[in-house]
């Protein structure tokens, strides 16, 4: 069973930052189930410019930031494992 929710991966193109947290995304995803991830520029929407600025990249699970500029495995998955 796919955990239920939206994940979304706010990025900047050229974010090494970015590029890294979207490859331990995908890895995360080889051993757990997970929603789809779609990959947002934080500079197409000046909303979420001015809410996450510089600060990305920002993993969302339903708009709730759950991790930024680094991805801890250890802790996503256990987020994804208790809902």
């Amino acid at each position: 069973m796919v955990a239920a929710g939206r994940l979304t991966l706010l990025t900047r193109e050229g974010c090494g930052l970015c590029e890294e947290m979207a490859e331990d995304l995908a890895a995360l995803g080889t051993r757990l189930e997970m929603p789809p991830l779609e990959c947002l520029d934080v500079d197409s929407d000046p909303e979420l410019l001015r809410r996450h600025g510089h600060r990305i990249p920002v993993l969302l699970w339903d708009g709730v930031a759950v991790a930024a500029t680094r991805l801890d495995p250890a802790e996503i998955e256990r987020l994804f494992r208790s809902r």
